[in-house]
C-alpha cells in the first residue's frame, strides 16, 4: 500500500512515504511557513520514489491537537489532493502518533498546548499491535492531568519538555522514563493511517477534520 502523509501541527513540517513496509520522510523547522513548503515536500518526496499522485492508495495527516493554523493546513491539503484524485483519507491522533514514536506498552503522551496547558492523553498496547486509548485525548493544566494507575508508564512529548517538574511529581511512581524532544512526525503518522485504511478503507475527504480540543483561541484580558 502507498500512503502519503502530512503533518504540520507544531512548528515543525514533514511529510512520509509509505510503500509497503519501507517508508521515505523528510522534515524541516517550518515556523510559519507550513502552506509554502508542504506541498513542494510532497511533490518531491514522490519525485524520489519515482511515483505519481495517481499511484497513490490513500493521503493520511495530522489532524491534531496541536497548531489551530497548522491543523488546517495539513487537513486541507489532504482533502485538496485526495479530492483531485479520488482518494480516501485517514486522520491520525498526533498525541497517538507521540505513542507510536515511543513504542512502550503504556505511554502517555503531552503535547504543550500553550496557555499553560496541555493536551494528554494515555495509551496501552494492544496485542495487535495497535493503541488502547486509557485516557482519552483532553486538554488540562500539567497538575491537573488524569491519574493512570501502575508503575509502568513511559511519558513523552513537548508537554512533558515544557512542564517535566510538575508531570513528574503529578505521576511520581507511576513513570518508568520521561523522553525528551519529541513531537509528531509524518512517520509514525504513516504506521498509523496504514492500519485505518487496512481496517475501515480510510474515510470520504469531505469527512475529514481537524482535532481541536481546544474551542476557545483567544482570551480576553479578563480572563488570562
Amino acid at each position: 500500500m502507498k500512503i502519503l502523509t502530512l503533518e504540520t501541527s507544531t512548528e515543525f513540517c514533514s511529510v512520509a512515504l509509505k510503500i509497503d513496509e519501507n517508508i521515505i520522510s523528510k522534515e524541516v523547522i517550518a515556523g510559519h511557513r507550513h502552506s509554502e513548503i508542504l506541498l513542494p515536500m510532497a511533490h518531491e518526496l514522490l519525485a524520489a520514489a519515482e511515483l505519481s499522485l495517481q499511484q497513490l492508495d490513500g493521503i493520511a495527516f495530522g489532524a491534531g491537537p496541536g497548531s489551530f493554523t497548522g491543523l488546517r493546513i495539513a487537513c486541507g491539503v489532504a482533502q485538496g489532493l485526495a479530492y483531485a484524485i479520488d482518494l480516501p483519507v485517514a486522520a491520525v491522533s498526533t498525541l497517538e502518533a507521540v505513542a507510536e514514536k515511543i513504542a512502550q506498552d503504556n505511554v502517555i503522551a503531552a503535547l504543550d498546548a500553550r496557555m499553560g496547558e496541555i493536551y494528554h492523553a494515555a495509551y496501552r498496547k494492544s496485542a495487535n499491535g495497535g493503541w488502547h486509548i486509557v485516557n482519552e485525548p483532553i486538554l488540562c493544566l500539567p497538575q491537573r492531568a488524569p491519574a493512570v494507575s501502575g508503575s509502568s508508564w513511559h511519558g513523552g512529548g513537548s508537554g512533558f519538555d515544557s512542564y517535566r517538574e510538575v508531570l513528574s511529581s503529578h505521576y511520581h511512581g507511576n513513570l518508568q522514563q520521561i523522553y525528551s524532544g519529541l513531537h509528531p512526525h509524518a512517520e509514525q503518522i504513516a504506521k498509523l493511517a496504514a492500519a485505518k485504511f487496512h481496517d475501515n478503507g480510510g474515510i470520504n475527504p469531505a469527512l475529514a477534520a481537524p482535532i481541536y480540543i481546544r474551542n476557545k483561541v483567544a482570551l480576553k484580558e479578563s480572563e488570562r
